[in-house]
């Protein structure tokens, strides 16, 4: 990677519509740029309306652009949702070197052969994550390049999704004037910012708690295990305050984010703010107290279904712990109400950059460092530092670097 790469990670969510720009610097990653919109479009996680989607999509990339002087041309794309789906599958050649030393090509061939898969007509492969690598039988490999032998074989998790959510997702990126750089799965990017080596391996669930959806990622062994959504969010908890204080959903958030507590146990009776009422002129007072009796019971309900989930999906008993993100765990008493509920180890994850240190850009800054590490060093160069200029939406980055297994970015691309 030349010294003064850009990343830029779109995450569209239910509520808000995230731009982050990462500058890759020798290797380190700084975020130098943040744009955030209104998210008009979205329900539960999915695209209902394009047009809107497009425009809160450039509202949030203006933003960003306006931030730091930067003309964005290209950008990586998180994809989440009930339609994604995870199958093992395996490849296998024969090495094709006369040395015997597998290189590049060889590790090319054998993903491509994982990747020929029976699938529905509905669905294709958005990505493909290498469990491990095999050379003549042995196993555990991470990395078999410049190893010798005849037979190499991959075990490796398929991604995929269905094709109308997929392309409905490009549609509105590319609407905005965006080049899609690459498709990333949600659940792979918050793991790689949000959880430890030890953590995948001894087995975790994650837990991205957004505004309209719940997404549940299980590692299990060193790599992703299972994916699920749920259809419950922030969202139930903000309408549960608009019907409990009778106001206006956008009072009710409000109120939410300055007065929430999610533990009655916490809250403070003397702490006291005033609702303007549906149908009068007239405000009303509450305290905190008032606001965590709505809460709590929805926090409650959401974390009971998390742990049914995990159980429906079988995973209940490998389960060593949990780990929550997502805008919605910002919420004070948060951490002891899920610890209670789950009945297990609980942390928060947050982002440890400046700008960022909250647990709603957990995905957007996941993607940059997945990005960093898994796409952008096996070859390919990022775009440079461009004036901020419209012109550029059409622009591309400096020509791929001929590199190793410039596959990864390449087939985010292949199937779509």
């Amino acid at each position: 990677m030349s010294n003064n790469d850009l990343i830029v990670s779109l995450d569209i969510g239910t509520s808000k519509i995230r731009v982050i720009i990462g500058e890759i610097s020798n290797g380190a990653i700084n975020i130098i740029g943040v744009g955030s919109a209104d998210s008009d479009g979205i329900r539960k996680g999915a695209i209902v309306d394009i047009d809107q989607t497009v425009q809160s999509i450039r509202n949030a990339v203006d933003h960003a652009e306006r931030m730091v002087g930067i003309g964005i041309s290209e950008v990586y794309v998180g994809i989440t949702g009930n339609h994604i789906a995870l199958q093992s599958n395996h490849g296998v050649v024969a090495v094709s070197n006369e040395d015997r030393e597998i290189g590049e090509e060889d590790i090319e061939r054998v993903l491509q052969a994982a990747k020929v898969v029976a699938l529905p007509p509905e669905r294709e492969i958005i990505g493909l994550v290498p469990k491990q690598f095999l050379v003549d039988g042995l196993s555990g490999i991470q990395d078999p390049r410049g190893m010798i032998g005849v037979r190499l074989e991959v075990e490796c998790t398929i991604i995929t999704g269905t094709k109308a959510a997929v392309h409905n997702l490009m549609r509105c990126v590319e609407k905005a004037g965006l080049k899609i750089s690459g498709l990333i799965l949600m659940s792979l990017a918050s793991g790689m910012m949000a959880l430890t080596k030890d953590e995948k391996q001894m087995g975790t669930v994650l837990a991205d708690i957004g505004a309209g959806s719940t997404t549940l990622a299980i590692f299990e062994g060193g790599s992703l295990a299972a994916v699920s959504t749920l259809p419950i969010g922030g969202d139930y908890v903000t309408s549960d305050i608009c019907y409990g204080l009778k106001t206006q959903t956008e009072h009710a958030e409000k109120i939410k984010l300055k007065y929430g507590c999610a533990r009655i146990d916490d809250a403070a009776e003397d702490q006291k703010f005033k609702v303007m009422r549906v149908g009068s002129n007239m405000e009303k007072e509450f305290s905190q107290f008032d606001l965590a009796n709505i809460i709590e019971p929805r926090m409650q309900e959401i974390f009971q279904m998390i742990r049914q989930e995990v159980k429906r999906l079988g995973y209940h008993d490998k389960i060593n712990g949990y780990v929550l993100t997502g805008g919605s765990v910002s919420l004070p008493s948060v951490l002891p109400l899920a610890q209670f509920e789950l009945e297990s180890n609980v942390r928060i994850a947050v982002p440890d950059y400046i700008g960022v240190r909250d647990p709603s850009f957990s995905s957007g800054v996941g993607m940059i460092q997945y990005v960093t590490k898994y796409v952008r060093t096996r070859g390919a160069a990022g775009p440079k530092r461009a004036p901020k200029a419209k012109a550029a939406a059409g622009s591309t980055g400096p020509a791929p670097k001929p590199g190793i297994v410039e596959w990864f970015k390449n087939m985010f691309k292949e199937f779509i």
